[in-house]
């Protein structure tokens, strides 16, 4: 009998992709499901990065590349953070990988001895602490609560440090309570003498603040970001990793030996990304705000409570604790009752149960059907 690994049997599954998996399944029974549980763009992909990505195929960029990534992306990449956060990055630093996903499980393979603690958010992005223990790491929750804008605090987070500290994990702004860290906040996080990993995929979706890059405060930081969100690229798998040049060389090798390189043509397609999509961007960045604030209000209307409007990504953390305090009972409930996909708060740590996360990376037409639907389950339900 083939049994596997303990860490592998111990891993939770991803519950927001139970949920779709599940959506899927009433979908192939003939139901029709409004999809609000993931952070998934219904954007196309913008017209300049296809016809990039085309160009690149008609010209046989289909081979291997530099491990790192070919040296025209990673320029780009560089001079992006130069315009944009004022900071000097060299392309020698950039590690170009299938997606954000796969930069995060090599740094935490790199920089992690068995026992040593990460300290992160609760709440978090689901798969943050899987991909720290997978490594033989351990987690280190800091509350953050909404009362508060789940803004993290230095002063607690100074509390958590100890001998076995390696890294603080941030997200800004956050999945998935939509939270920008501010300036002061950045500034005081990187006097604590941590490595600070900064996870700014969904950077380009702010509507309130401003965001900023951990690089812009400190050089002892690793930056973990990519183009799924901002310019619609999810199914493209395509991210990268900014470095300390002491990491460089060990994540390039763990790349070489168990990644190789990203897609040579996706590649040329994210330099088109970079340079020629911005005003594609904005566009999107806008339609998404006119989403957040009728959605707030939409939720609030029928019940929720939402004490701080989410200020960038595209997710509402809303609290439903006047439904139900089992939030993954709760958003199965609405799933298979009123056909809407939600993702129950437990997926993001123990300070978001009694939420549910609620994205708004779907149409307004359909996020006003679900708003609909949601409102007669639960005045059903109520009811009942």
């Amino acid at each position: 009998m083939v049994r596997s690994a303990g860490r592998a049997e111990a891993l939770p599954p991803f519950i927001a992709m139970e949920v779709l998996e599940r959506a899927q399944e009433l979908e192939r029974q003939g139901e029709h499901i409004i999809h609000l549980e993931l952070g998934e763009p219904d954007f196309p992909t913008p017209t300049c990065v296809q016809e990039a990505a085309l160009k690149a195929l008609q010209e046989g960029r289909t081979k291997y590349t530099h491990s790192l990534g070919i040296w025209e992306l990673r320029e780009a990449i560089a001079e992006h953070y130069a315009s944009r956060y004022r900071v000097q990055v060299s392309p020698e630093q950039i590690l170009v990988t299938t997606g954000t996903s796969p930069a995060m499980w090599l740094l935490f393979s790199a920089i992690l001895e068995s026992g040593d603690e990460v300290i992160l958010s609760n709440p978090h992005y689901a798969c943050y602490p899987n991909f720290i223990r997978f490594a033989g790491g351990q987690p280190a929750f800091v509350s953050v609560r909404e009362r508060d804008g789940f803004q993290l605090d230095p002063r607690a987070v100074r509390e958590k440090i100890g001998g076995r500290s390696k890294a603080l994990l941030i997200n800004s702004p956050a999945n998935p309570t939509g939270a920008v860290l501010p300036e002061a906040v950045l500034k005081s996080l990187s006097d604590l003498g941590l490595l600070i990993v900064s996870d700014e995929i969904y950077h380009g979706l702010t509507y309130e603040g401003e965001e900023h890059s951990i690089l812009e405060y400190t050089d002892h930081a690793v930056v973990l970001n990519g183009f799924s969100k901002a310019y619609a690229m999810t199914g493209w798998r395509l991210g990268y990793a900014i470095l300390p040049r002491a990491l460089t060389r060990p994540l390039q090798k763990m790349h070489q030996n168990f990644f190789i390189s990203a897609s040579d043509f996706v590649q040329r397609a994210a330099i088109a990304a970079l340079k020629g999509a911005q005003a594609d961007v904005e566009r999107m960045r806008q339609i998404y705000d006119e989403r957040r604030r009728y959605v707030v209000e939409a939720l609030r209307r029928i019940g929720f409570t939402i004490s701080r409007e989410p200020q960038g990504a595209f997710y509402v953390l809303a609290d439903a604790t006047v439904f139900a305090n089992d939030s993954y009972r709760l958003a199965f409930e609405i799933l298979e009752q009123a056909k809407v996909a939600v993702t129950p708060g437990i997926d993001f740590g123990s300070e978001a149960e009694g939420h549910i996360r609620f994205s708004y990376a779907n149409s307004l037409e359909n996020i006003r059907e679900a708003v609909r639907r949601l409102e007669v389950y639960l005045s059903d339900r109520r009811g009942g």
